[in-house]
């Protein structure tokens, strides 16, 4: 009876026994992500992790990395992926001072292929170790007819804590203080849709292409992992105080800035103050892209910022240079109504 059923479902296009499988094979990368607060195996129907404390906020986050994922099925690489849902949701709760606990994923796909799922999972577990992060519980979804055939979906999410009194909000930031940016990887996880059209349909490239004006192939310019900033901003927490912290993912910088302004000053960046990588200036013009769309659309080259008192400037930028930075100053806070400029 059961080999019946399970034989009509996967002639309907799901295949529970291939699933199972594959999670078979990945449990023991998910293993070595256990951490101390762990309660429980993989396998449980949810996942349980120790509370830090009474005197510890839990913050949450969810995301996916949009149609990046379409350029993974091109390239029939499916490892980086994995490391970019993790970094990404730990970027995102890092700016409120938090450090990841635990993540869960999420895969659907049309047709469940076990070394694709391996591949995305040992990315996911690669990363959770090199945040200190338990990866303790997931979904894999085989859904025929909602997915196209050879295309997946990734999301994750992270939850993370912080002491109630270190939680960083932006509402200290105030005119006179020093913006701060760290170097991004590359895209990151965001404004695939329009890098894809630029590179592949306005300016024709493979991805076994060089981009113009570097040595690098296009598949690796556009996979490249995006980049957590865990270790060198949790460096800098321990040794002055930060006033605020932006990632810079969908909406660039109008509008991930802003979320952590208060409403009587400005952000004013200099463009100029670090050098664009080569990957921005060739989307923009393949794609005959305004300046201001760029700036809305892609990290340019920052992926986090940070505020600071001015008297703590020069202090930062060398803690961050110890951590394996290469901090910039790209800009200052001055009076105004809670929007970026950008010069």
């Amino acid at each position: 009876m059961t080999s019946k059923t399970s034989s009509a479902y996967a002639a309907a296009g799901v295949d529970i026994d291939a699933k199972m499988n594959a999670l078979k094979r990945a449990k023991k990368l998910i293993q070595q992500t256990k951490t101390a607060g762990v309660l429980s195996e993989i396998g449980s129907f949810g996942g349980l992790f120790q509370s830090p404390g009474r005197d510890h906020v839990l913050v949450s986050s969810i995301d996916g990395i949009g149609t990046k994922l379409n350029v993974a099925v091109l390239a029939g690489r499916h490892d980086t992926v994995g490391q970019d849902i993790v970094n990404h949701c730990v970027n995102d709760i890092l700016v409120q001072g938090a450090f990841p606990l635990f993540f869960l994923d999420y895969i659907g796909t049309s047709v469940l292929d076990p070394g694709m799922i391996s591949e995305v999972i040992r990315g996911v577990t690669k990363a959770c170790r090199a945040n200190g992060c338990a990866l303790i519980g997931g979904e894999t979804a085989e859904l025929p007819g909602l997915y196209p055939p050879g295309e997946y979906d990734l999301v994750g999410t992270i939850i993370g804590a912080v002491e109630r009194k270190k939680i960083i909000t932006g509402k200290s930031i105030r005119s006179g203080d020093v913006l701060i940016g760290l170097p991004s990887s590359g895209l990151h996880t965001n404004g695939y849709s329009l890098a894809r059209k630029a590179l592949f349909q306005d300016a024709g490239l493979k991805l076994s292409d060089k981009l113009p004006g570097t040595a690098i192939p296009v598949e690796k310019a556009l996979l490249a992992v995006h980049r957590s900033y865990l270790k060198p901003v949790q460096a800098l927490l321990g040794k002055l105080p930060v006033r605020g912290l932006a990632h810079i993912t969908g909406g660039g910088f109008y509008d991930n800035i802003p979320r952590v302004l208060p409403g009587n000053v400005d952000a004013e960046i200099d463009a100029a103050a670090w050098k664009r990588p080569a990957l921005f200036t060739v989307i923009q013009d393949a794609a005959q892209v305004s300046d201001e769309e760029m700036y809305r659309v892609f990290n340019m080259g920052i992926g986090m910022v940070i505020a600071v008192r001015r008297p703590d400037a020069e202090p930062a930028l060398a803690i961050l240079k110890k951590a394996g930075e290469r901090p910039k100053v790209i800009g200052r806070v001055i009076p105004g109504h809670g929007v970026v400029q950008i010069a």
